[in-house]
C-alpha cells in the first residue's frame, strides 16, 4: 500500500513538475476557438468585447468583436479604450504599496491617520483592512442604493463618499474578523494616496506605474465629462434584447474609473514577472493573501484574488462599471495572461476563462473524479426547505424535483455524500450540518472567494393580514438620509421609499421578508413591540431603520 501512494505522489510531483517547467505554446487553433467563445458579439447590431492573450509577454492574440458605438457605427478594435471595473483595483493597492516603499506610510497604519472623516469604531481600521476587504466598512454605494439613489443615478463624487461614510455608525463587522468586498475602501484609498503624495492618484500613478510600463492609452476617469478618444460606449441589454446606453457618470475612482486597453492590461500583468515597477517586494507584497483574526486566510490578496482554475494557479480580478464587463487573468506557471473588456453586460469572467482553456487544454492537472453518490428520496428530501444567513440575514430555498436538489431553483446540487453536494458546474459547495439528534440544521455554501457563509434552517413564514398590519408605520435612517413607509397594499406588505417607489415585501421566516433592496427583517423589544426595522444584503449587512 505504502509503495502504491508513493508511486502516486511522484507522479503528481512528476506532473507538476512538466506543467511547470513546460513551456506553454499557443495551439494552432486558438484564434478560431476564440473567434467561437465571442461569436455572439461579433455583429454591427451589437455592442461587444476586446480580448487579448499573451505567453511570456509575447501577444499571441488581439481579437475584437462588435460596436464600440451603435450610433455612429464604430467597430471596436483591440486598442478600443474601455473601463475594466474592479479590476482597477490593483492599480490603486500598487499606488499605496509604493508609498509603503517610500516610508510615506505603513500598511498597518490606522486609516483615520489620514481619513479623519472616517469614524471612529474602537478597533482601528488599517490601510491593510481597506486594501484586503476585511475592514468591515460599507459599501457606500450599496448604502446609496437602499436610500433610493444607486449609481450611475447621482453624478457621485469623493466628496460624496466621504460624506456618506462619515454618517456610517456601524460596521459589517469588527477590522479583520471577515470578508465582505466593499468599493469603499478603495474610494478612500485613492483619497489617502492625493493626501500622502500630494499629486492625485492619476497623476501618481501616470509617472510611477502607466508611463515607465508603456501603457500610454491608460488613464482615469476622474472627470466624465471629459472627452476620450477611442472610448467605447457602454451599454446593457435586458432578457428581451433591447439595448440602452448605461455609462458610468461619476467622479469617483480608485475602486474603478480607470480607462485602459487590453494591450495595456498585459504589459500591466507582465510586470509581476519583469518587477520593473516596485521589485519583487512590491509584487510580493501584492500577492500576500489576507489574513482574518480567526487565522484564516482569504483568497483575496491586496487588488487581486489569488484562485485556482481547472487545478491550475490562477491570479485575476473581474470589473464592473455601469454597462462596462472585464476580466483579467495571469497563470504563473504557465506564462499566460487573459484581457477581456466588454462594453455590455456579460459574464467576462467566463469568457475569460474560455479564453484561458483554449490556451491551457493540453497542461490542465487532472482533477480527481468526485463519484456522485446516489441518495434517497427521504435523505433528500430532509435537506429541503427555507435557510437565512448569519450575516444579512438573506435567505435561500433548497428545493426538490425529478429527484434533484437546487438551490433558488436555479443553482442545482450534486450530491458526492449525504451532507455535500457540489453546485452545478462550479467549484463551490453546500454542505449540510446536523445537530446531535441527526437533524439539518444549518447549511454552509463554500466557494474558494468565500468558504465561510453560513445559513441556518428557519420555518417558513405565513403572516395573516393582522400579522402584516402590526408591521406598518414609518422608519427612518440617517445613515442613509431616507425614511421608509411600510403599508399594506390590500394584503400584502411594500415599503413606499421617496418619491413614490413601491417595494413589495415577500414573507420568508417570522418578522422576515424579500424584497428588492435586500433581506427586510422588523426587530422587537422584549414585549413584542416591533421597534427597527434592518435592512441587509452582501455588502451591508445590517442596516438599522428606528420606527417613528
Amino acid at each position: 500500500m505504502r509503495s502504491v501512494l508513493l508511486t502516486a505522489l511522484v507522479a503528481v510531483w512528476m506532473f507538476s513538475r512538466a506543467a511547470t517547467a513546460q513551456k506553454l505554446i499557443a495551439p494552432p487553433d486558438a484564434k478560431a476557438r476564440v473567434d467561437k467563445v465571442f461569436a455572439q458579439f461579433n455583429s454591427t447590431s451589437s455592442p461587444g468585447c476586446a480580448v487579448g492573450a499573451s505567453i511570456d509577454g509575447d501577444v499571441t492574440l488581439k481579437a475584437a468583436y462588435g460596436m464600440a458605438d451603435l450610433e455612429h457605427d464604430v467597430h471596436i478594435t483591440p486598442e478600443t479604450v474601455f473601463e475594466p471595473g474592479s479590476v482597477t483595483k490593483q492599480f490603486t493597492a500598487t499606488a499605496v504599496l509604493l508609498l509603503a516603499q517610500q516610508g510615506k506610510l505603513s500598511l498597518d497604519d490606522a486609516a483615520r491617520k489620514y481619513i479623519p472623516e472616517l469614524p471612529d469604531y474602537g478597533t482601528p481600521i488599517t490601510i491593510r483592512h481597506m486594501l484586503n476587504h476585511t475592514s468591515g466598512l460599507r459599501d457606500w454605494g450599496n448604502v446609496e442604493a437602499i436610500a433610493g439613489w444607486p449609481r450611475t443615478t447621482r453624478a457621485y463624487t469623493h466628496a460624496h463618499v466621504l460624506e456618506i461614510v462619515s454618517r456610517q455608525r456601524a460596521l459589517n463587522y469588527p477590522p479583520g474578523a471577515d470578508y465582505s468586498y466593499t468599493n469603499t475602501g478603495y474610494n478612500l484609498a485613492a483619497i489617502l494616496v492625493g493626501r500622502v503624495s500630494g499629486k492625485s492618484l492619476p497623476e501618481f500613478t501616470r509617472e510611477n506605474i502607466f508611463a515607465p510600463l508603456g501603457m500610454n492609452s491608460t488613464q482615469w476617469r476622474d472627470d466624465f465629462h471629459r472627452i476620450v478618444h477611442n472610448r467605447a460606449v457602454a451599454y446593457a441589454q435586458d432578457s428581451s434584447g433591447s439595448i440602452r446606453t448605461l455609462m458610468p457618470f461619476e467622479d469617483v475612482y480608485g475602486n474603478g474609473g480607470l480607462l485602459t486597453t487590453v494591450g495595456d492590461l498585459l504589459r500591466w500583468n507582465q510586470n509581476f514577472v519583469d518587477k520593473k515597477v516596485g521589485g519583487a517586494a512590491l509584487t510580493d507584497a501584492q500577492l500576500q493573501q489576507a489574513k482574518l483574526t480567526s487565522g484564516r486566510t482569504n483568497t483575496y490578496a491586496t487588488g487581486l484574488m489569488i484562485l485556482h482554475w481547472r487545478g491550475l494557479p490562477e491570479v485575476s480580478h473581474s470589473g464592473s462599471t455601469a454597462g462596462y464587463n472585464a476580466w483579467l487573468g495571469r497563470y504563473p506557471e504557465q506564462g499566460l495572461s487573459v484581457a477581456v473588456l466588454c462594453n455590455v453586460t456579460t459574464n467576462a469572467t467566463q469568457l475569460g476563462h474560455r479564453v484561458a482553456d483554449a490556451y491551457l487544454e493540453k497542461v490542465i492537472r487532472p482533477q480527481t473524479a468526485e463519484l456522485p453518490s446516489a441518495l434517497d428520496a427521504a435523505t433528500l428530501l430532509a435537506r429541503t426547505g427555507l435557510y437565512r444567513s448569519l450575516r444579512d440575514h438573506e435567505t435561500v430555498s433548497v428545493g426538490l424535483e425529478n429527484g434533484q436538489l437546487s438551490i433558488d431553483n436555479r443553482r442545482v446540487l450534486k450530491p458526492i455524500s449525504a451532507n455535500q453536494f457540489g453546485i452545478g458546474d462550479t467549484e463551490s459547495r453546500a454542505e449540510f450540518e446536523t445537530d446531535a439528534a441527526g437533524k439539518i440544521v444549518r447549511l454552509r455554501i463554500a466557494s474558494e472567494i468565500d468558504p465561510s457563509n453560513v445559513y441556518e434552517k428557519v420555518e417558513p413564514a405565513h403572516p395573516s393580514r393582522a400579522d402584516l398590519q402590526a408591521l406598518t408605520g414609518e422608519y427612518t435612517n440617517d445613515e442613509a438620509e431616507v425614511n421608509f413607509k411600510v403599508e399594506l397594499d390590500r394584503d400584502r406588505l411594500v415599503l413606499i421609499r421617496r418619491p413614490g417607489t413601491k417595494i413589495p415585501l415577500t414573507p420568508t421566516y417570522q418578522d422576515g421578508f424579500n424584497s428588492s433592496v435586500g433581506s427586510v427583517r422588523f426587530l422587537r423589544d422584549p414585549a413584542g413591540r416591533v421597534t427597527e426595522l434592518s435592512v441587509g444584503e452582501s455588502r451591508v449587512w445590517d442596516l438599522r431603520f428606528k420606527k417613528l
